[in-house]
């Protein structure tokens, strides 16, 4: 019986040495590398275990010589430090810019017009003014406000505002209501 290896059958053994090629099994010297590698890695992390068993019991971690995550910081740096962490950057700039709204937009306009929320995901920052002509006013000036507040915020924070107008007075259900009625409700809207 004759077997159709490939090792038997090509010359010389041809298709073997291309296998050897292709993957060289590493020599002597090279194994010894790999093994020396590996054990470092091994007591590091056997030392880095034992020293945290160690700070444990002698009362927890302690800050030494040199800085790390660990040390007291000023306030101001904290608090930017979680803002970045977290990702909060774009609200609090905008939180800032509806603190500093009457030196955007003008004291005639803020004493009228008020922000009220910004959605994030939507880049829309809502604002309510108190009559008609102000919310009228404001949708005039809206392109000129969205630039201006997006060259201090960064462009596209701010995409559209939306203007709302005044809200109607409080409704109230009493006995001289007719049922299904909105009342005073139909004028202001």
């Amino acid at each position: 019986m004759t077997e159709n290896t490939p090792e038997k059958n090509a010359p010389d053994g041809a298709s073997g040495d291309a296998a050897r090629k292709k993957t060289p099994e590493p020599s002597g010297v090279d194994l010894a590398r790999v093994a020396l590698r590996a054990a470092k890695e091994q007591a590091r992390a056997r030392g880095d275990a034992a020293q945290q068993k160690k700070q444990a019991r002698r009362g927890g971690l302690r800050s030494g010589a040199r800085a790390d995550g660990r040390d007291p910081m000023a306030l101001g740096a904290a608090i930017n430090r979680l803002l970045t962490e977290r990702g909060w950057e774009t609200p609090a700039a905008v939180g800032g810019v509806m603190g500093r709204w009457p030196q955007i937009v003008g004291d005639d306009l803020a004493k009228h017009c008020v922000p009220q929320r910004y959605d994030e995901d939507e880049r829309v920052l809502t604002v309510q003014c108190d009559s008609t002509a102000w919310a009228t006013q404001l949708r005039l000036l809206a392109p000129q406000l969205v630039a201006r507040l997006n060259q201090d915020l960064g462009h596209g924070t701010v995409r559209l505002i939306k203007v709302q107008g005044p809200g109607g007075p409080a409704r109230r259900f009493g006995p001289l209501r007719a049922p299904g009625s909105t009342g005073p409700g139909d004028t202001y809207g």
